[in-house]
């Protein structure tokens, strides 16, 4: 899946997410999730990839209106934030919620444009819509080698689990399968990477630490 494939189903993707926002505005919802007590269990999970620095640069893939930004805030931690988000409407609502804040930037587009200690991606796999699985597949592959790329220290992402309910399963949705994914990060990127499975949703995160003293 590359080339015009890959461009014409993230442009799906986008409008699916920018019908969302225009139904729920800035809430949970908004963004496709269940509520705000499941998307602060998220942030917690993937913010274990900075361990215990409270000073750190990171990438957040798939932003949407930046209420991970928000929860950082909240821990009183500094952080040179970036959020990504391929869906125009996200960035839009995400710039005018955070006008004003420093350290603190939202870029449109499906890649950072710098490297940071850490890059995070929650939910960017979920929604494939009628993409092939096989072909989402590779697009989930590929991107993880682009995260890769941009994060000096580690990245973390999450995604929907193989292992969730058959009854609960939607043919519009991705489900990973963790075994393989966790593989892929321990060949392909470090020796540290971590499953995480047991935070009581239907989905994983995965940690890929670049370097223990992180």
């Amino acid at each position: 899946m590359s080339g015009a494939p890959v461009a014409q189903a993230l442009a799906q993707v986008s409008r699916y997410y920018g019908e969302k926002l225009r139904q729920h505005g800035a809430s949970p919802q908004g963004v496709d999730w269940n509520g705000a007590e499941s998307q602060r269990l998220r942030f917690g999970e993937l913010l274990r990839i900075r361990s215990e620095r409270r000073e750190y640069s990171l990438n957040d893939l798939g932003c949407g209106y930046g209420a991970l930004a928000d929860y950082i805030g909240e821990l009183g931690e500094r952080c040179d934030y970036l959020g990504v988000d391929i869906s125009p409407a996200m960035i839009e609502q995400a710039r005018e919620l955070h006008r004003g804040r420093t350290g603190c930037r939202f870029l449109e587009g499906e890649r950072a444009d710098r490297s940071a200690d850490y890059s995070v991606a929650s939910g960017i796999f979920n929604v494939k819509l009628d993409t092939p699985p096989a072909a989402w597949r590779e697009h989930v592959l590929r991107t993880l080698d682009a995260i890769d790329q941009a994060s000096t220290r580690g990245f973390a992402f999450n995604c929907l689990t193989q292992y969730s309910d058959a009854e609960r399963m939607r043919p519009h949705l991705y489900y990973a399968d963790p075994c393989e994914l966790f593989d892929y990060c321990k060949r392909r990127f470090s020796r540290n990477v971590a499953l995480l499975h047991d935070y009581g949703l239907y989905e994983f995160t995965l940690l890929v630490r670049k370097d223990l003293g992180a």
